[in-house]
């Protein structure tokens, strides 16, 4: 069986950067309500840098939308995401096909029922020096590690907020993040990124939940009896 490591790896980088714009993002801002055209930009990013610093756990319901650009083919999936202070994050999938991505301090897990298939990783491999991953460990700083500004028009046609972030990083995996967050409670409505290969993933996320003091024990994983593990470099 040819195991094809880059996929593996691009699919768990992909879910970081999705969940970590959802951290600093999907939450519930104080009981301000700006009126009109979007708000300073400058209000916005640093209201977002404290609230996230605040954030020790998040967990959602998703779709996730990706477009292969080689076959111009989009494939919808759906399921619920966990995330808990430090790198610790866990993908639920139910929708077209069981799977789960299982991530921690030490290990990530692609666990693939239907195959009966377990690809597994050192997580250092994974939690590399990407911006958005200085936000699992809380050290990342926004006006540090991105370039931000409204997009255009800076509110879509319901009066949410449309951003774009650029990391500063050389060499990141994705050119920019896009951003739509409601006007009324500020959660995170959606965010989309294409990668290296130009495909594209867009996660609309729903039922955002924030510090429920999720246990631990949801990011441990023990292989099924009877599967196959691959462990990758």
């Amino acid at each position: 069986m040819k195991i094809n490591l880059s996929k593996i790896e691009l699919f768990m980088t992909a879910k970081i950067f999705a969940v970590c714009a959802a951290l600093f993002l999907g939450v519930v801002f104080p009981s301000v309500s700006w009126a009109g055209p979007a708000p300073p930009l400058e209000e916005v990013i640093e209201s977002l840098q404290k609230i996230y610093e605040k954030t020790q756990d998040f967990q959602a319901g998703f779709i996730q939308e990706t477009t292969v650009k080689s076959i111009r083919k989009t494939d919808t999936e759906e399921g619920t995401v966990c995330f808990k202070n430090p790198r610790q994050m866990l993908w639920d999938y139910k929708k077209p096909k069981v799977k789960k991505l299982i991530i921690n301090a030490q290990k990530a897990w692609l666990y693939l029922p239907s195959d009966k298939t377990v690809y597994v990783q050192e997580s250092n491999r994974i939690f590399k020096s990407e911006a958005l991953i200085k936000f699992l460990s809380g050290l990342g700083k926004l006006h540090h590690d991105f370039t931000i500004q409204y997009a255009s028009p800076a509110v879509d046609s319901d009066g949410n907020y449309l951003l774009l972030l650029y990391p500063r990083e050389k060499g990141a995996s994705y050119s920019y993040l896009k951003m739509t967050i409601a006007k009324d409670n500020f959660y995170i409505l959606q965010v989309g990124f294409d990668d290296v290969m130009g495909n594209s993933t867009l996660l609309k996320f729903s039922d955002i939940k924030m510090n429920r003091g999720l246990s631990s024990k949801r990011f441990q994983f023990k292989p099924p009896p009877g599967v196959s593990i691959f462990k990758m470099p």
